[in-house]
């Protein structure tokens, strides 16, 4: 049984994870993927996939979805990620109860090549900047609203430098956020939705802070930490995911919360933060390996591709679906016939009789009086 890793750029968390699987003897073993031309419907040889990279490669992302049609386990889920924005993820925190920045999200700037006035018909302009500056206050942090690792993310103090930085962002699309001003910062890992560890952060010189900066914590502030970055990473499915709170007048305010593929090299996380990751990822992969239930199982296609895994519900609306079916075909049928005999009946040889013609013939001389009205009615338009 194995554990594919699909990475990047990294040379410290892929290589540590690797060595720390093959040392479990766990009857599970892990390597990195080697990828050529990929047949569409065929499986993959990994129980497992590690991904940390599709996001920048759209190979590796449509190679992802394939191995899940084929019941690999992929963490995270390349649907879901492909589905999620920052933007998105905002809407969604606010509705669970998240407190969150006030944020609008933005039009782009810049278009590619082909994209026309026409092409963006229902696009309001010019915008109302100031009704959204209003809504949103300043100080205000400007970002996309798909990304990460602080690229395009600027902080404006007013209407004109708005513009000025909105004017350099190309084609991304952009949120305007309201600036907390916090006291205090973390970001916490969270691994298979129930793993969390909070990790003091300095986001001005992007630097982790040792666990004892936690000391001045309230339980409370801690307990509510926890409990929502649990709860976003279970509404979004992701089973490893970074949560960013700013933390002002004792509340946390989720900042961002969709990284699928989170930093965990030694050099920037420092050596507790690389190593408590390193173990709640190994121990989650071979779990999965061992026990967890194919990736392809939480999408509705699945359920066409193995009737037997279908729930009780959903096998009765089938058998449901079946029996409505027959039943139209049955009604259909007998309909087919009853207007089979109707035509039989309307196509009988009739033998013609004299009788019969006579009201046939008062029909044709009522014709011309027919006529004769109508030229009358255009007539009586003329004049």
């Amino acid at each position: 049984m194995k554990i594919g890793i699909l990475v990047g750029m990294e040379n410290t968390f892929p290589p540590a994870l690797i060595e720390k699987i093959n040392s479990m003897d766990a009857g599970v073993t892990a390597e990195y993927i080697k990828i050529g031309g990929v047949k569409m419907g065929e499986a993959t040889e990994y129980r497992v996939i590690f991904d940390r990279i599709s996001h920048e490669i759209p190979f590796y992302r449509s190679f992802l979805k394939n191995a899940v049609l084929n019941g690999t386990i992929v963490v995270n889920n390349p649907f879901w990620w492909s589905a999620d924005d920052k933007f998105f993820g905002f809407s969604l925190a606010t509705k669970l109860g998240l407190a969150v920045p006030k944020t609008i999200l933005l039009p782009q700037k810049d278009y590619i090549k082909g994209v026309t006035d026409a092409s963006l018909r229902n696009l309001e302009f010019p915008l109302d900047w100031q009704g959204i500056v209003e809504h949103i206050g300043m100080p205000a942090i400007l970002k996309p609203h798909d990304g990460g690792g602080w690229r395009d993310v600027y902080k404006v103090d007013s209407l004109e430098e708005l513009w000025r930085d909105y004017d350099q962002t190309g084609t991304l699309a952009m949120t305007l956020q309201e600036f907390i001003d916090f006291t205090d910062y973390v970001r916490c890992y969270c691994v298979g939705r129930k793993e969390v560890l909070i990790m003091p952060y300095d986001p001005k010189n992007r630097r982790y802070l040792p666990q004892e900066s936690l000391a001045h914590y309230s339980p409370e502030l801690i307990d509510r930490i926890t409990r929502d970055t649990i709860l976003i990473n279970e509404a979004l499915g992701y089973d490893l995911n970074t949560v960013e709170f700013a933390i002002k007048d004792g509340v946390p305010y989720a900042i961002d919360f969709t990284n699928p593929a989170p930093d965990a090299d030694i050099w920037s996380v420092t050596e507790p933060y690389h190593y408590w990751i390193i173990e709640k990822m190994a121990n989650l992969l071979v779990d999965y390996a061992k026990n967890g239930q194919p990736t392809a199982h939480y999408h509705r296609w699945y359920k066409w591709l193995n009737p037997e895994a279908a729930s009780p519900i959903a096998s009765r609306a089938g058998e449901l679906a079946q029996e409505l079916a027959a039943g139209v075909e049955q009604m259909a049928q007998k309909a087919s016939d009853v207007l089979s005999e109707v035509i039989d009946q309307i196509t009988e040889p009739i033998k013609p009789k004299r009788a019969a013609r006579k009201p046939a013939e008062k029909e044709t001389k009522a014709a011309p009086k027919a006529a004769k009205a109508t030229k009358a009615t255009k007539a009586t338009k003329k004049s």
